[in-house]
C-alpha cells in the first residue's frame, strides 16, 4: 500500500507544480491592461453603459490569484449624464489558487475604497437604474430526453470570502420628481470571513444628510448574519441600529434611537420572516414586539403581539420637535401605555384586544385601518371614565359665566363643522365608542353610547346618555359635506334631566331648578359656530315640572306695582327671590337664529302666566312679554278668580335679563274709566278755547 500511495502523492504534487508554473507564466508573459478594450468592450454589450478603466490592473498569483485596479467609472443612464452612475478609486480582490483544484472558491477580503454612486429620479419619474435591473428571459434548458448526471451526484462548490471592506463610500440620491435630495456619505463596511451556512459579523456606518430639512442622520448598525448558498435563506442574531438625528429643529440638537432584535429569520423562498423580542427605544419612547410575516412577497401579512411602554406624551413631543398643547391641568398627557395584537398587510392594519392607559383612563378594544390609500377607519372602543376638560384650553372665569347652553349634537356639529371640508369628505369611519363616565364642559354623564357612521361626504352620529343628571339624552347628527358649505341636521330629546345641579355644573351657578322634558330639530349649514347660528332653523318644545326661578320673584313685582300705584311702601329686597311654578310648557321656532315663542304658559297656586316674544342666539338678546295674572283663594266652589294682571317686558341678554313692568297693565278698568273721562274733558276745554277740531287734531298727533 505505501508504494501506490507514494506513486499518488507524486502525482498529485507534480500537477500542482505544473499548475504554479502555468499562472507564473501567465503572471509573467500576459499584462491584464492589454485587455481593457475586451473588458469594456463586454460591459458595454452586457448592460449597454461605458466602463472607464482610468488606473492600472494588477495581477497577483500566488498563493492567491487576484486583481487589484485604479479608479474605474461607469457611465449613465440615458438622460442623467451629468455624473457616472457609479466610480471607485481603488479595488483588490483575490482568489486563493490552490483549492479550485478541488472546487473550492475562498475569496480573500474584497476591499473597495472610494466608491461613490450617483442614484436619481427626473422630473417624469423615471430612475438612472431601470435598465440595471430589468429582468431577462429565462432560456429553457434544452431537452435531450437523457440525464446525463444522475440526481445527488452534481458537485457542489463550496464559496468562502474573507471577508467585505468597503471605506468611506458615498451616495447621492436626487429625485427630481419630489425636489428631495440626500447625501449618504462615510459609508463604511466591514464582515468577517464570510462562508454560507455560518454566522459572519456585519458592521455597517453612514451618515445621511438632507440638505433641504436641515438635517443629520448618523447611523451605526451591527449583526451577526448567515445566509445560505442560494441567498434565499438569511438569518441575523443581535441586530443593533443605532441612529443619530441632529437639527437645528431637534430638542437639544439631537435625538437617539435605537432598534434591536435578538433574532431575525427572513426565507424568501417560503416568504416567511419571524422577528423576535424587536425593541425600539427613541428618547421616552420604548415599543416591544414579536412579528411573524408570512406570504412577505406575493400577500405580505405580519402580526404579532406590541407593548409600548408607559411614557410621558408631552415629553415625546417635545423630543420630536412638535408643541404640546396647552391645558388646563399640568398633569393631562404625562401618562400613556399601549398594548395590543397587530395583524397587517401591505394594505391594512388591525389592532386587536387593544388595551390602553392614557392617564387616569383606561381603553379597550379594537381598532384598524383598510385600504392605506383611501382609508377605512373601524374601531369598537370601551372606556371607563375620561375628564375631558383637563385636556382643553385653560378657561377665564368670564368664559365660564357666558357660555351658552350647549347640547351634546350642537358640540359635536360645531366642532365637525370646524374641521376642513376636503378632510369631512374622504373620512370614511365606522365605529361606536362606549363610556361608563364622561365629564365634558364641567357636566357629568355616565353610561354613554356613541356611533359613528361617515362616508361619501355624509357623516352620521348617534348618541345616548343613559343617566344625565336623574334623566336621559337621545340625540343623532346628519352632516352633509357633499357641497361647498356643511349642512347639519340635529334631533335631540331629553327626558326627566334635573336641571339645577345641570345648571350648577355648566354655569357655576343655578337660576332654576324643576325637572325638563325637551325635544328639538334643527337645522343649520356654515363652517364656524357664528355661521351655524345665523343659519339656524327648526323646531322645539318644553315641559319643566315643579320649577323654581330664582332671582326672579313675579309676586313681588306685582306686589311693588301695586303698592307704587296706592303710594303705600315699597316692599324690602329679599336676596332669595324666586318664583315657584308647577308647570311650565311651550314651543318654539327657530328662524335664522331667532326663536320665536308665542305659546308660553306657566301654572302655580296663585299665578298663571302667558308669555311670547323673541331671543336672538346671534346677539344674545332677548324681547319677551310675560303676561303674569295674580289669582284669588279658592271660593266655596273651588273656582280660582282674576284679581290682578301685570304685563312685564323681559329684555337685556341671556346673562343678563332686564325685567320692567308695562305700567298700563297695572290699572283695574275703574281707574282706566277715570282717566278716560279726565282725558275727554280735557279735550273739550281745547275745543273751547281753541276753536272746534283741536282735539281731533291732538288725538291724531298722539
Amino acid at each position: 500500500m505505501g508504494k501506490p500511495l507514494k506513486i499518488i502523492l507524486s502525482i498529485f504534487a507534480t500537477l500542482t507544480l505544473l499548475v504554479i508554473v502555468v499562472v507564473c507564466a501567465l503572471f509573467i508573459f500576459i499584462d491584464p491592461n492589454d485587455f481593457k478594450p475586451e473588458i469594456q468592450a463586454a460591459v458595454k454589450d452586457k448592460i449597454g453603459r461605458e466602463l472607464t478603466l482610468e488606473g492600472e490592473l494588477k495581477l497577483s498569483v500566488f498563493p492567491w490569484l487576484g486583481i487589484s485596479s485604479g479608479k474605474m467609472a461607469l457611465s449613465n443612464a440615458e438622460g442623467f449624464q451629468g455624473k457616472p452612475f457609479a466610480e471607485i478609486e481603488e479595488s483588490n480582490i483575490n482568489v486563493k489558487l490552490l483549492p479550485l483544484l478541488s472546487k473550492e472558491i475562498e475569496v480573500d477580503r474584497i476591499v473597495l475604497k472610494g466608491l461613490t454612486v450617483n442614484l436619481a429620479k427626473n422630473k417624469q419619474g423615471i430612475n438612472n437604474w431601470h435598465d440595471l435591473v430589468e429582468t431577462q428571459p429565462e432560456v429553457p434548458a434544452p431537452d435531450s430526453g437523457k440525464q446525463d448526471v444522475q440526481p445527488g451526484a452534481k458537485a457542489q462548490t463550496i464559496l468562502s470570502i474573507g471577508g467585505i471592506t468597503i471605506e468611506n463610500a458615498r451616495i447621492d440620491w436626487d429625485n427630481q420628481k419630489s425636489g428631495k435630495h440626500l447625501e449618504f456619505k462615510d459609508v463604511n463596511l466591514n464582515t468577517d470571513k464570510i462562508i454560507f451556512d455560518q454566522p459572519f459579523a456585519v458592521d455597517l456606518a453612514l451618515v445621511v444628510s438632507d440638505t433641504q430639512a436641515k438635517l443629520t442622520e448618523t447611523i451605526k448598525l451591527g449583526m451577526d448574519l448567515t445566509v445560505n448558498e442560494k441567498l434565499d435563506v438569511f438569518h441575523l442574531a443581535d441586530v443593533n441600529l443605532q441612529t443619530t438625528t441632529a437639527g437645528e429643529k431637534i430638542p437639544g440638537q439631537s435625538l437617539t434611537s435605537t432598534l434591536t432584535a435578538a433574532d431575525v429569520a427572513l426565507d424568501i423562498a417560503r416568504q416567511d420572516l419571524k422577528i423576535s423580542t424587536l425593541r425600539l427605544e427613541s428618547g421616552d419612547l420604548k415599543i416591544a414586539a414579536d412579528i411573524t410575516g408570512t406570504q412577505i412577497k406575493d400577500q405580505p401579512s405580519f402580526q404579532g403581539p406590541v407593548t409600548v411602554a408607559e411614557f410621558n406624551p408631552v415629553q415625546v413631543m417635545k423630543q420630536l420637535a412638535m408643541t404640546p398643547p396647552v391645558t388646563r391641568d399640568a398633569n393631562a398627557l404625562t401618562r400613556l401605555v399601549m398594548n395590543f395584537n397587530l395583524l397587517a398587510t401591505d394594505k391594512s392594519a388591525d389592532l386587536q384586544n387593544l388595551v390602553v392607559k392614557l392617564d387616569d383612563t383606561a381603553i379597550n378594544g379594537s381598532a384598524g385601518i383598510k385600504n392605506f390609500s383611501e382609508p377605512a377607519i373601524t374601531f369598537n372602543l370601551t372606556a371607563d371614565a375620561i375628564d375631558v376638560d383637563r385636556y382643553l384650553a385653560p378657561e377665564k372665569a368670564a368664559d365660564k359665566k357666558s357660555k351658552p347652553i350647549a347640547s351634546p349634537a350642537t358640540t359635536t356639529a360645531a366642532a365637525a363643522s370646524a374641521l376642513p371640508v376636503d378632510t369631512l369628505r374622504k373620512l370614511n369611519a365606522n365605529g361606536q365608542l362606549t363610556l361608563q363616565k364622561l365629564k365634558a364642559s364641567n357636566l357629568t354623564l355616565q353610561d354613554i353610547h356613541v356611533k359613528l357612521n361617515a362616508k361619501n361626504g355624509i357623516v352620521t352620529t348617534q348618541q345616548s346618555v343613559k343617566q344625565f343628571y336623574q334623566g336621559s339624552y337621545s340625540g343623532n347628527l346628519n352632516m352633509d359635506v357633499r357641497g361647498n358649505q356643511p349642512k347639519l341636521a340635529v334631533n335631540e330629546t331629553v327626558n326627566h334631566v334635573q336641571v339645577a345641579p345641570l345648571l350648577k355644573d355648566y354655569k357655576g351657578e343655578a337660576r332654576m331648578s324643576g325637572t325638563v322634558n325637551a325635544s328639538a330639530q334643527l337645522q343649520a349649514q356654515g363652517h364656524t359656530a357664528d355661521e351655524l347660528k345665523s343659519s339656524l332653523n327648526g323646531r322645539l318644545s318644553f315641559l319643566f315640572k315643579d320649577s323654581v326661578i330664582l332671582g326672579f320673584n313675579l309676586q313681588k313685582i306685582i306686589d311693588n306695582s301695586k303698592a307704587l300705584i296706592k303710594g303705600a311702601p315699597l316692599p324690602t329686597d329679599n336676596k332669595n327671590d324666586q318664583t315657584l311654578f308647577s308647570e311650565i310648557t311651550g314651543t318654539a321656532t327657530v328662524n335664522n337664529g331667532i326663536l320665536h315663542n308665542n305659546d308660553l304658559i306657566a301654572h302655580s297656586s296663585k299665578l298663571r302666566v302667558n308669555g311670547k316674544g323673541s331671543a336672538n342666539l346671534n346677539t344674545e338678546k332677548l324681547d319677551y312679554k310675560i303676561i303674569a295674572t295674580l289669582l284669588k283663594s279658592a271660593d266655596a266652589s273651588g273656582q280660582q278668580a282674576e284679581k290682578m294682571t301685570v304685563a312685564i317686558n323681559v329684555g337685556g341678554t341671556f346673562n343678563e335679563p332686564a325685567y320692567t313692568v308695562d305700567p298700563t297693565s297695572l290699572l283695574t278698568e275703574e281707574h282706566k274709566a277715570k282717566i278716560e273721562e279726565k282725558k275727554q274733558k280735557l279735550l273739550d276745554k281745547l275745543d273751547k278755547k281753541i276753536g272746534p277740531g283741536a282735539s281731533d287734531l291732538l288725538k291724531r298727533l298722539f
